[in-house]
């Protein structure tokens, strides 16, 4: 017999392995993204809806979940079970806009507040309410009071230590419907899935009931509204795909199509049409070993099944990081080798060319200290605008082959990093400030300069002549000796060094500063490798309480 473990120790792993899930994030389009973040959301439904509380009060009741494609009659049949219309049956497809669960008078506390499926709100409605509430505008299957609404009904008709929950349709027209029922098949000790002679083998409730197997979820089927006239062909099918399937030991119960199931019945099926599901039951509730068995091998089996999803969700984890880190890494790479070709073009004086070549011929006969430096700082302005629009260039081509990239792509559909319109503007007021600290280094060293009064060098001079002899390359070599006859040779050679190393990180501030920024979106995303190191730890610890 499976029995159920509670040791607070596996309870602390558990609730540090949800926290661990929790933290998962899936913000990029990978191919693997979508089916990572339905295992996410289908773990935290069941540590939060069914295992956690399951293993912290094992003696609560025991929770039956109806679930089934629309129309299989999951209304019809709680309402049967139970001996009176708590849930509504009808035409309207999907029928169960508000999940009900239904339970004895006794056990209404057990539901009443948050143990299990806290993101519900607990509402009352009678059914009368419910029914005028149809007559009300609304797309179908929307909950009139609220969408994540959760109806507790009590019926003495319910043994003690049962409930059960008729759920949305899983393959309901409405997402949230659709998710919905999924999140409540999550909470379930008991899985009674229902579907019909016409949709036997329909591949929505096939998924559900193979996921039960994979999960060795305590699992019933019912099979609902079959004519009598093929009820002994239909069900020998039906018990061959189950067979087929690995699912032969599932008790199977199979209801004839009756007038009561029609659209005009009274919604209540005749006693001897669910006595033997309403006896399995009552005896998996009074029965203890019983009990113990179902409860236990659903428990068992989820906490199972944890060994192959976890690696599965640390692996969807680690493709993020990995995608991240490779985006990241072809922006970096685009401007590091534009960091390279502005270097070299500052080498062999790309800077010095029209306006600035022009200005430079001209000095200081025909141009004066300050329209030279005017044309060098727009020269090296536009230099670093063509560096950084190359450098987006390089790197929109890296990650228009990532499909991660699409997650970023901006208000107007852009595809990978490129200037905004504040670039410009940004790398003309750094090419501004560094001609001030330029100024201010040359008025320094003027100041230092040993001369008799009114011979003190010009510092606009200086100023122009260190900035033709920094940018200029080859062209300007005639500069660095103007220079040191303003100056005197070690002044010349000390303003040099300092004005050097300025325009060094002047120009790495500004690349670094736009890289940075196409980076910014990516890094908002905060993806790192610590989830997928805290899953694998959690598993570990999971794995060694178990």
């Amino acid at each position: 017999m499976v029995t159920l473990d509670v040791r607070p120790q596996l309870i602390d792993a558990l609730s540090v392995l949800r926290d661990r899930v929790a933290a998962v994030r899936l913000p990029l389009p990978l191919p693997n993204a979508p089916r990572a973040r339905q295992t996410r959301a289908e773990l935290l439904a069941q540590l939060d809806d069914y295992l956690v509380p399951r293993l912290r009060d094992p003696d609560a009741p025991l929770l039956a979940v109806i679930g089934g494609s629309t129309g299989a009659g999951k209304s019809t049949l709680v309402n049967s079970l139970v001996g009176r219309r708590v849930s509504e049956a009808g035409v309207l497809r999907p029928t169960t806009r508000t999940p009900v669960l239904v339970c004895h008078p006794d056990d209404h506390h057990w539901f009443a507040g948050m143990r299990v499926l806290p993101q519900l709100t607990r509402v009352w409605r009678p059914l009368e309410r419910e029914e005028a509430a149809e007559g009300e505008p609304g797309e179908p299957g929307e909950t009139p009071a609220g969408e994540r609404d959760l109806r507790v009904e009590t019926a003495s008709t319910v043994p003690r230590g049962l409930a059960l929950l008729d759920a949305p349709d899983i393959d309901s027209l409405v997402v949230r419907g659709r998710e919905l029922a999924a999140e409540l098949i999550c909470a379930a000790d008991v899985w009674v899935m229902v579907t019909t002679a016409s949709r036997y083998a329909d591949a929505v409730p096939w998924h559900l009931l193979r996921t039960a197997k994979e999960y060795k979820a305590t699992l019933v089927t019912v099979l609902d509204r079959v004519p009598h006239q093929v009820l002994a062909d239909v069900s020998r099918q039906y018990e061959a795909l189950l067979v087929r399937a690995g699912l032969g030991d599932v008790p199977r119960f199979t209801i004839p199509e009756l007038p009561e199931s029609t659209a005009g019945g009274s919604g209540l099926l005749p006693d001897t049409a669910v006595a033997a599901l309403r006896g399995w039951l009552a005896h998996h509730v009074q029965d203890p070993a019983a009990r113990q068995q179902a409860v236990g091998r659903t428990a068992g089996g989820v906490i199972d099944s944890l060994k192959a999803r976890m690696p599965e969700l640390a692996g969807a984890v680690a493709a993020q990081y990995a995608a991240a880190v490779r985006l990241t890494d072809t922006v970096q790479a685009a401007y590091a080798e534009q960091r390279e070709r502005v270097r070299r073009d500052l080498k062999r004086g790309a800077v010095l060319a029209g306006d600035a070549r022009t200005r430079w011929r001209g000095y200081p006969r025909d141009s004066t200290a300050a329209e030279l430096l005017d044309s060098l700082a727009e020269s090296l302005t536009a230099l670093l605008q063509c560096a950084v629009a190359a450098a987006d260039e390089h790197a929109r081509d890296g990650w228009r082959r990532e499909p991660a990239a699409r997650a970023l792509a901006d208000e107007n559909g852009a595809d990978g990093p490129r200037p905004d319109r504040e670039s410009a503007e940004r790398i003309g007021m750094a090419v501004r400030r560094w001609r001030r600290v330029l100024e201010e280094l040359a008025e320094e060293e003027v100041r230092r300069v040993d001369r008799p009064a009114g011979a003190t060098p010009d510092a606009e001079a200086a100023a122009a002549l260190l900035a033709a002899a920094l940018l200029g390359g080859r062209r300007t070599r005639g500069a660095g000796d103007r220079l040191a006859e303003l100056l005197g040779a070690k002044g010349a050679l000390r303003l040099r060094d300092k004005g050097g190393a300025l325009v060094e990180t002047s120009i790495d501030r500004v690349l670094h500063e736009e890289r940075d920024r196409r980076l910014t979106p990516l890094r908002a995303l905060a993806i790192g490798p610590e989830p997928q190191a805290g899953l694998i730890a959690a598993l570990s610890l999971l794995q060694k309480e178990r």
